[in-house]
């Protein structure tokens, strides 16, 4: 009995031994198990099973086909294939040149993956290397391929694998990470490239999945690292299982490798199928006819990358990517600001009180004084003479923050008929709406961005935002108030049954246009300001019927639609502003359904923030000035517009980090890390792109610090989402203690939002926020501060916020003459609020100490 019992369990260890030879070969842990069977085709992948709580879960159908593409000569740069809307008709339009170019690099035989040549095989050996290490050989007429696959000893859910291709012959090869498994589309339950689409269905209309992401594309099309925000292309199961693919870091471009942009070279090609159209993530490298791609016989390559396979949803599989293989965290840790956010604040309230420097207009029309900035930017019918404002909330919180007259006197009267003149107020189809973004001062008329349409989404913008947010400053304002209830009335009647509106209408015709599109954006948010100012029920009762249809069909379907004409509403930073539309209508309804879908469409917009490449220290060149690589590094910026369409094709991200405030408040709600971390990598130690002379940072990424350039009227965003992440941080980090009221969002860059309309709460006391430049001089710039003065006191608040990822020792000195109030001001008393901790009345400089990401509050009495 012993006998026989010693030899069972002895049989039972070997039996490990024994799954590595013969007919069948695994790798296995506590959470994975891959198990290939040796077939007439080669080995072929059997099982594949994933712990989810205590039982093994096989939802993915096993594959582990490899596919090798050749061509002997460079595949052709030129469209391979012309596509139609899915009303009929050519997409895109002539009219849309930006788009152009992009639509046609990206309509290639390669982009399709039509091109070469493609050897789908199952290695015909298996080699075991040591314990969970196994190596495959394949050998095809034009290369030999040899993949080396093991499981990750740190991170048990992942499997990492090293291609080696042996060519045998001259030509251009590309090389596809193999089929680990497929799924079915009945199991789907999302699926992305991260930066250009994420999804729940299957769209059959091929442009509108390929350019638009309003579903996922049914052709394995091989889409560009330099608008994926992260590379790790993923599917996900109904079960809960999602299987994504990670490139290994520094595979993809460097999108400013030494000393000159290479924002548009292709190293990495990424898809959701693989080349038979299975869903199944996949990586190309090299990519066919681009870099590296083209080899002599017996001149090597190799790449590396992972699959993760998690018992969790899209969002945890994209955090595992961002956190634990790009190192987004360390990334951060190295951001230090040479010039304070909040100093910026004070020199572009310099910048923007100067008619030259601001390029500030004033014109008459219609019998008024209107005002704005020159925009020279692209603008059907421009002459270089448009002109635009952007951020009515900023221009109004500033002016009331800084009582500067050259603001309320000079720039607000001027400004404000500018948007009663936008508005149409003659009977008619359109009355309520705005004529156009643009003044065009040589031709006197307003225009739109692209075309002559008029959207239900520009009066929810141009009117519903900016006149609601003067009327927070200004709520007695009776003219205002009627221009909104005009605009409200207008919305309404444009509004479906089913809650949506249109895109666009003719101005000519009057009829729907665009009609190949739905309007996937928050425009039902217009109807939330007519409810907040006026009080009428009926008109929150639209703007949740609005976001009733918004939610079903955009943010559970993960299909979105931007707002910039000129890139024919190609996604974009509406996507974020989608949810803070959604908190604010919660704020207002308690209906825990919009609050979870703002949090839903805060994550999908995660997607549209570059987490590669991995920031370092790097030496580099910037337009002959040294830098540093994480100076300049594109992790942690947010796009316009990315996706096939997008301006980050070319440009790169953007500055205008809108959703830095949002990212705040969505780690405040949820506790999730990672929104804090982007709000932050997105604001702090971006000096590399703001220039010196005016402290306005550049808009797209490739600018660097060439200032606001054709844009002036940015520097009032700028203004206005700074305040709004300082304001957000403050909250977050007092635990409430420092909260101020929020206005709406503005348009159109994003959701930020205005301040300064009423006075917030420090420690339980009422204050108001001011802006007052050289009151307080703080020695450190990695240090803001925020400033609010009591409301029934001479109480001055000091808000000091630690923006670096490290502990801060600075110095803090006050300047009582710059109140500005006519008489100086002797320093009675100082007190630390967040310590207890009274400092004697002193005009020294104060020592402060901060912990990463910390806060200290100093109140000042006089």
């Amino acid at each position: 009995m012993k006998t026989s019992l010693f030899l069972f369990c002895w049989l039972l260890g070997l039996l490990p031994a024994l799954a590595q030879t013969g007919t069948a070969t695994s790798l296995s842990n506590e959470r994975l198990q891959v198990v290939w069977k040796d077939s007439p085709q080669g080995w072929r992948i059997q099982k594949v099973a994933v712990k989810k709580g205590t039982r093994w879960v096989e939802e993915l159908t096993p594959s582990g086909e490899y596919t090798l593409l050749f061509t002997d000569t460079k595949p052709s740069t030129e469209a391979a294939e012309t596509f139609e809307k899915i009303t009929g008709g050519k997409f895109p339009e002539d009219n849309y040149h930006y788009q152009r170019e992009q639509w046609k690099e990206s309509t290639t035989a390669v982009a399709l993956n039509t091109a070469g040549q493609a050897y789908h095989f199952f290695p015909k050996s298996v080699k075991i290397i040591a314990k969970n290490h196994l190596q495959f050989r394949h050998e095809t007429e034009v290369a030999t391929v040899v993949s080396d696959w093991k499981l990750d000893e740190k991170y048990p859910t992942d499997i990492r694998v090293e291609q080696r291709l042996i060519p045998k012959r001259k030509g251009y090869f590309s090389l596809a990470s193999p089929a680990l498994a497929t799924l079915d589309e009945p199991k789907l339950a999302w699926a992305s490239v991260p930066g250009y689409f994420q999804g729940n269905f299957i769209q059959k209309n091929f442009a509108l999945a390929y350019a638009y992401g309003h579903g996922i594309p049914n052709r394995p099309v091989v889409y560009r690292e330099r608008c994926a925000s992260t590379l790790a292309p993923l599917v996900s199961t109904r079960g809960g299982i999602t299987l994504a693919i990670i490139a290994e870091p520094g595979l993809a471009r460097d999108p400013w490798a030494k000393d000159k942009i290479t924002q548009v070279d292709w190293h990495l090609g990424l898809s959701h199928m693989s080349r038979k159209a299975q869903l199944s993530p996949t990586l190309y490298y090299p990519v066919l006819g681009e870099y590296e791609s083209e080899r002599a016989a017996g001149q090597e390559l190799s790449y590396g990358f992972r699959y993760s396979l998690i018992d969790g949803d899209w969002f945890t599989a994209l955090k595992h990517a961002i956190y634990d293989i790009y190192q987004f965290k360390e990334g951060l840790a190295l951001r230090q600001s040479t010039q304070s956010l909040t100093d910026r604040i004070e020199q572009m309230h310099k910048y923007l009180t100067d008619p030259k420097t601001s390029l500030w207009n004033i014109e008459e029309y219609k019998g008024r004084q209107i005002g704005a900035q020159s925009y020279l930017g692209g603008v059907v019918g421009s002459d270089k003479d448009a002109m635009k404002n952007s951020d009515y909330g900023a221009m109004w919180m500033l002016a009331h923050a800084t009582q500067d007259p050259e603001l309320t006197q000079k720039v607000l009267p001027p400004a404000e008929n500018f948007k009663l003149v936008q508005q149409q107020t003659d009977a008619g189809y359109f009355q309520g709406s705005v004529e156009g973004q643009y003044y065009l001062a040589k031709k006197k008329k307003f225009v739109e961005e692209w075309g002559e349409v008029v959207e239900p989404m520009a009066l929810t913008y141009y009117v519903m935002l900016d006149v609601g947010n003067m009327l927070l400053f200004e709520p007695t304002n009776e003219a205002l108030k009627e221009r909104l209830r005009l605009g409200a009335e207008r919305l309404l009647s444009w509004q479906k049954p089913d809650g949506s509106w249109a895109v666009a209408y003719d101005r000519h015709t009057e009829q729907e246009t665009f009609k190949d599109i739905k309007d996937l954006r928050p425009t039902f948010y217009g109807l939330i300001v007519a409810y907040r100012i006026l009080k009428d029920e009926k008109y929150l009762k639209a703007a949740q019927k609005g976001a009733d249809w918004f939610v079903k069909n955009a943010v559970e379907t993960g299909a979105f639609l931007g707002v910039c004409g000129d890139a024919r509403y190609a996604p974009d930073f509406a996507t974020g502003q989608s949810a803070q539309a959604l908190l604010d209508l919660y704020d207002l309804t308690k209906n825990k359904r919009y609050q979870e879908a703002a949090v839903t469409a805060a994550k999908i917009y995660v997607g549209s923030i570059y987490t590669h490449p991995i920031p370092s220290r790097a030496p580099k060149t910037v337009n002959g000035t040294p830098r540093e690589d994480w100076e300049i590094a594109q992790a942690g910026l947010s796009f316009e517009h990315g996706g096939i369409f997008g301006s980050a094709t070319r440009h790169g991200p953007i500055q205008l980090a809108s959703h830095a405030g949002l990212f705040v408040r969505m780690h405040q709600l949820t506790g999730e890390a990672l929104f804090a971390d982007m709000a932050r990598e997105a604001a702090i130690g971006r000096d590399a792109f703001v220039d010196a002379k005016t402290s306005v940072a550049s808009y797209y990424w490739n600018a660097m610090n060439r200032g606001a350039g054709p844009y002036p009227h940015h520097a009032w965003w700028q203004v206005g989402w700074i305040t709004d992440y300082l304001l957000a941080e403050a909250e977050l980090r007092s635990g409430g203690k420092v909260s101020f009221p929020r206005g709406f969002v503005t348009p159109k860059v994003g959701p930020h939002q205005t301040y300064g309309f009423a006075p917030g709460t420090l420690y339980g006391e009422k204050a108001h926020l001011i802006v007052r430049d050289g009151l307080v001089e703080v020695q450190s710039p990695v240090v803001d501060y925020l400033l609010a003065r009591s409301e029934s006191t001479q109480r001055l608040y000091v808000v000091l916020l630690n923006n670096r990822a490290q502990p801060t020792q600075t110095t803090l000195q006050l300047q009582p003459e710059k109140l500005g109030e006519g008489k100086s001001k002797i320093i009675k008393s100082m007190k630390w609020l967040t310590s207890e901790a009274s400092t004697p009345g002193a005009q020294a400089p104060l020592a402060v100490e901060l912990p990463a990401f910390g806060i200290q509050v100093l109140a000042v009495d006089f």
